[in-house]
């Protein structure tokens, strides 16, 4: 367990309630207690309806109309903000599952970018495009001129991946969020896409908190694992010795049923991706 010092951001008994569908209301996260240690990559892993992104939404203060939230206390670097909450917002942002779906398509890529930096860097307009260039040389894109004059369906969907990276990094999170960042990616760009947001965790010092249903992920990329079943939290602990010696018995059945994989190295983020506008998924 980690030492207080340690720890980011602290979440005690978080309870999420959704209005249901026949009137009443529906429980999706109950009494979810959890800490993001500072400095390392935290995997949320569970089947498909365990919670895992209703966490990370909650943590925004993104969920649907009608939602309620509550929790008994929330600490973030060493200082309770229970009360704070929810005018406050938490220095964290979010990496989206379908950057296709989460950009305007109405919007330049440079539009989006240069919004992110004017808000949360409070710069002018060619400050901010600066910014955004570096920000889209930060994640590895080639030609960032271009692509901030692209249009989202010009690009790819790992150029469009990087680019939701990217305007991310603009808003200077101290907690980055991914919720299943690969999911529309082929293979080969998925762990392209890994290994970009392990080498900008150690190149930025981000803690950086990852929903994904993919044990693999967890195991290339994670330094520690939330289990989740049913909207709540079942087993925690770093990814080395639950992976080893599980405790819960859910988090025993979903390591048996992952498939084998063989052993390869890490891959390492292509420095430069080589693709040209709307060339599928690469």
């Amino acid at each position: 367990m980690a030492t207080r010092a340690d720890v980011l951001l602290e979440v005690d008994a978080l309870t999420v309630d959704l209005p249901g569908r026949t009137g009443g209301r529906v429980r999706v996260l109950e009494d979810v207690t959890f800490q993001v240690p500072r400095g390392r990559v935290v995997g949320i892993v569970g089947e498909s309806g365990s919670g895992k992104t209703m966490l990370l939404r909650s943590l925004l203060d993104l969920l649907p109309d009608g939602a309620r939230r509550s929790w008994d206390r929330v600490v973030l670097d060493g200082a309770d903000i229970t009360s704070e909450l929810p005018g406050r917002r938490l220095p964290a942002a979010m990496v989206f599952q379908d950057p296709m779906t989460s950009f305007n398509p109405l919007v330049r890529i440079g539009g989006h970018l240069t919004e992110v930096a004017q808000r949360f860097q409070k710069v002018g307009r060619r400050e901010a495009t600066a910014l955004a260039r570096e920000a889209l040389v930060a994640v590895r894109i080639p030609d960032p001129d271009r692509v901030l004059s692209r249009y989202p369906h010009e690009l790819s969907g790992g150029m469009r991946q990087r680019a939701m990276i990217a305007m991310a990094l603009l808003a200077q999170p101290e907690l980055l969020l991914a919720d299943e960042p690969t999911t529309a990616l082929d293979a080969t760009i998925q762990a392209q896409i890994l290994a970009l947001l392990r080498a900008l965790q150690a190149e930025r010092a981000l803690t950086v908190l990852i929903v994904t249903h993919d044990l693999g992920v967890v195991a290339a990329v994670c330094d520690d694992v939330l289990v989740m079943k049913d909207g709540r939290i079942v087993e925690t602990g770093p990814v080395d010795r639950v992976f080893a010696e599980p405790q819960h018995p859910y988090t025993k059945t979903l390591l048996a049923a992952a498939p084998a994989a063989p052993d390869e190295p890490e891959p390492q983020p292509s420095p430069e991706p080589r693709e040209t506008p709307g060339e599928g998924n690469a």
